[in-house]
């Protein structure tokens, strides 16, 4: 008999979990830090923000290997799991369940979120030099349309809650939290630092459009 170990998609739902974590989850907290220095305006944040990143040595494959290739894991391997999800809302109504349920749907809006966010800032930079140079501007521009806004508030609030979520449930998956008060005690912290995420990313958005 095989054990848990030994099983193919036991160990993809480990790394898959793990990646949310490290470096998926560490990229996200840096980018919404980074994000919030747009309250020091256009000039702090070019200089600071955009202009130390480009000046980062191995930026491209960083990018590569480290942000983009374990996001596309994370994802992929995301959508075999929603295809594969049973969650019965009706029939299992516990909280669990629920939260299980909406980690999947959010993982599903923020990859198209994802894509709109890359498409419009990083790929446009690529062929527009100005959005590389000044990206304080172009993300003013961009969110001072208020349907764009709601998208990024949106886009926002499902990747601070899939990853808090995550993290919840990463700790019970990999047997951190075996009790029901470890869990509920971790739960809780998962919602505070969630909230806390939430806000800064949310004060990094109105950086932009002071």
């Amino acid at each position: 008999m095989s054990t848990s170990i030994d099983n193919p998609h036991f160990l993809l739902r480990r790394v898959h979990s793990l990646l949310g974590l490290i470096p998926v989850g560490a990229f996200l907290i840096f980018h919404l830090w980074e994000n919030s220095q747009s309250r020091l305006g256009a000039e702090h944040y070019n200089e600071q923000v955009v202009a130390a990143l480009k000046g980062m040595n191995y930026l491209p494959l960083l990018e590569i290997f480290v942000i983009a290739l374990p996001l596309l894991f994370h994802a992929g391997y995301g959508l075999v799991i929603s295809a594969q999800m049973r969650s019965e809302l009706l029939r299992y109504r516990y909280p669990r369940n629920h939260l299980y349920w909406m980690q999947r749907i959010s993982g599903i809006g923020i990859l198209f979120f994802l894509l709109l966010h890359v498409g419009m800032t990083r790929i446009q930079g690529f062929w527009d030099p100005a959005v590389a140079e000044d990206l304080y501007t172009h993300m003013q521009a961009l969110l001072s349309q208020p349907w764009l806004l709601g998208v990024y508030v949106v886009g926002l609030l499902l990747s601070v809650f899939h990853f808090a979520n995550g993290l919840s449930s990463m700790a019970i998956a990999w047997g951190v939290t075996t009790s029901v008060r470890a869990q509920r005690l971790f739960g809780g912290f998962c919602v505070l630092f969630g909230l806390l995420l939430a806000a800064l990313g949310l004060h990094g958005l109105m950086g932009f459009l002071r």
